[in-house]
């Protein structure tokens, strides 16, 4: 068949996902009776590759599953062949021999065999006994990125994430091995005929190594600092819609899907029907940021800010009077500060203050239909249109429903859910001059150097503010994080805009709340976008507090990387110095020099796998990082 390319995820060259170097043995064995390949028909996998827009180095290999020769022998045979699989396979002696009792052309009795038991069952020569090798899924980066890059199934169907959507792109055309066989599938000519598989599409990713290590790194540290019960990070470019990151926390093991990594359920698995088990591992493998909904809390106040200056029914110098709570229809409705008030500020105090009673006073001025009709420009009563299945929509009132206590509530994020890549999408608007994007992480594909052969294009939307709405929010937004509820986000020497929120989940008063933070930088003309979600945490749930210092520590690391220089006084120059560390060049050292080298530089460490030697590491050597930054080590 000669050798192929199989499909490939990188981020800037380095796999993420690759068909195996080491072979994977099948055991196939050929019975007696009407034969179960028609005409001795033997399909093969091919797959292309899915590499960064920074291309690939890995060529790996395919190899196919040939059909097994004639299997001929006397009952006694049969029992000593079953006998002797059984035991070198682990397997129950009776279900190899009902298998090889089968009167089909071809039985598979194992796969996923070691190269090891794989060699001795093929040097005990057993007649009608094949060992061949296989294509097995590859992820050398383990959980990285699990819910976007998806995994295959045991006939190499994609079942989630890229692996599914691109599927079809990816999977080429199968190669075929034909032989002549009799009426009971038994070869008659030892000759073959091959008909060689055609490889898949080779398809680009927008996908970013280092800023994924960073989200996981980051979201991971958080969740479990405040004991929190899952958690969400997105980065993407406000101005295009490119995604450079996604990371879902917990995650799983890509080469290990279906093993479950909490201990509490793992333990009484068995235990489980199979319906409760297949409703624990989609969720488990569930992509938080496209595939739930949730009241996105005051992040949602910037929506309700850019439609009420569009609209003129606000302007930064509008008065406005905080008394700890607002009146809508027979409510009463308070403010998160009550029973302390805000008492006179004007709009851009407010939005500082993320107050309530401002949120709902514009609310009101709009009026239902107008606000719901920026609700749909935004994008929330429909998909983003991301390059991922399973994509929620908002559930949102309708207008026939909407009164005066539903307003004000939708007007500072509650009554309504969305997801966290919907309200991306509407904030990339609101900063990047008024227009809708679509968020993907396709990007093209490849050619086998790596070179982009077909670009792929992605609609821009209307737009929904105009450009000076636009300027005016960025302002707003940077001075939230400058002066207001955002402070903890603040980095000197560079210019941040967000918006801090603290989302109350259903059933009310549960005492249960999601703390997030959306950010983008620089402030006068966005290049990346973030959003942090950290679920239920524990004790304090505020957002600016909880998730205020985790999009700080974010930023740290990936504005330097993007290229984004700070500019100091000489004060934060001085400050800043003082937490940034150069990585050490840890190539060829043991995994104990290499921890040591990066405590010295105030670093650590997570080797990704088990090994002698360091053979990689992330971020490269000689790069600035901020104290504390993990390095990604790859071990052989």
């Amino acid at each position: 068949m000669g050798e192929q390319d199989e499909r490939v995820f990188s981020f800037h060259g380095r796999p993420a996902a690759c068909g195996g170097e080491v072979p994977v043995s099948v055991i196939d064995l050929k019975g007696r009776g009407t034969a179960g390949v028609p005409d001795g028909e033997v399909q093969t996998h091919v797959f292309g590759r899915i590499p960064d827009a920074e291309g690939f180095k890995a060529r790996l290999k395919r190899r196919c599953i040939r059909r097994a020769g004639q299997y001929e022998e006397r009952e006694q045979e049969k029992e000593k062949t079953a006998q002797f699989l059984a035991e070198m396979l682990d397997l129950e002696y009776t279900t190899v021999l009902e298998k090889i009792e089968q009167r089909v052309a071809l039985v598979r009795i194992k796969t996923k065999v070691d190269t090891e038991t794989a060699a001795a069952i093929r040097r005990a020569n057993y007649a009608g006994v094949e060992v061949d090798e296989d294509v097995r899924r590859i992820y050398p980066y383990t959980s990285m990125a699990a819910q976007v890059i998806g995994f295959v199934g045991k006939d190499n169907q994609g079942i989630i994430g890229l692996e599914a959507k691109y599927d079809r792109l990816l999977e080429g055309e199968r190669g075929k091995i034909l032989t002549l066989t009799d009426s009971r599938g038994n070869e008659v000519d030892s000759e073959q005929e091959r008909i060689p598989p055609v490889d898949g599409k080779n398809l680009v990713t927008t996908m970013d190594v280092v800023m994924q290590q960073y989200a996981e790194q980051t979201i991971a540290k958080a969740v479990e600092t405040k004991g929190a019960k899952r958690g969400v990070l997105i980065i993407l470019n406000p101005q295009n819609g490119e995604i450079y990151a996604m990371a879902n926390y917990p995650s799983f093991d890509l080469n290990e899907p279906f093993t479950i990594q909490d201990e509490a359920p793992a333990a009484k698995w068995d235990s489980f029907s199979e319906q409760e088990k297949n409703e624990y591992l989609n969720k488990m493998w569930r992509n938080t940021a496209i595939n739930d909904t949730y009241e996105p809390g005051s992040t949602f106040k910037i929506v309700t800010s850019s439609a009420g200056l569009e609209e003129g029914v606000v302007t930064p110098e509008s008065s406005f009077f905080c008394r700890g709570f607002y009146v809508a229809g027979d409510r009463q409705i308070k403010c998160w500060r009550y029973p302390r008030t805000h008492g006179a500020e004007s709009f851009v105090q407010g939005v500082q203050n993320s107050c309530n009673p401002v949120f709902m006073e514009v609310g009101e001025r709009l009026g239902a239909e107008t606000f719901l009709e920026y609700m749909k420009k935004f994008g929330f009563m429909e998909k983003t249109g991301i390059d991922l299945a399973g994509e929620a929509t908002g559930i949102i009132h309708k207008a026939e429903n909407v009164g005066p206590v539903e307003l004000a509530t939708m007007s500072f994020g509650q009554s309504f859910q969305i997801t966290p890549l919907q309200l991306l999408r509407a904030a990339s608007a609101i900063v990047n001059g008024g227009y809708l994007i679509t968020p993907h992480f396709a990007k093209g594909l490849a050619d086998e150097n790596g070179r982009l052969t077909e670009e792929f294009t992605y609609e821009t939307g209307e737009q929904v503010i105009s450009k000076e709405t636009s300027e005016t929010m960025k302002t707003i937004l940077e001075s939230v994080v400058s002066e207001g509820t955002g402070s903890k986000a603040y980095i000197p020497g560079y210019r941040i805009g967000g918006k801090t929120a603290t989302s109350e989940k259903l059933p009310r008063r549960s005492g249960k709340y999601i703390a997030s933070f959306l950010s983008f930088a620089p402030a006068e003309n966005p290049q990346v976008m973030a959003l942090v979600l950290i679920d239920e945490p524990q004790g304090v749930y505020y957002g600016g507090t909880v998730a205020g210092p985790v999009m700080q520590e974010l930023l740290r690391n990936i504005l330097p990387y993007l290229g984004m220089e700070a500019k100091y006084d000489a004060k934060e120059a001085e400050e800043a110095a003082e937490l940034k560390t150069i990585v050490p060049d840890l190539l060829g050292m043991t995994l104990n020099e290499g921890k040591n080298a990066l405590f010295q530089a105030g670093l650590s460490a997570e080797a990704e796998a088990e090994g002698e030697t360091i053979t990689g590491q992330t971020p490269p050597a000689g790069e600035c990082v901020n104290k504390g930054t993990k390095v990604l080590l790859r071990m052989e």
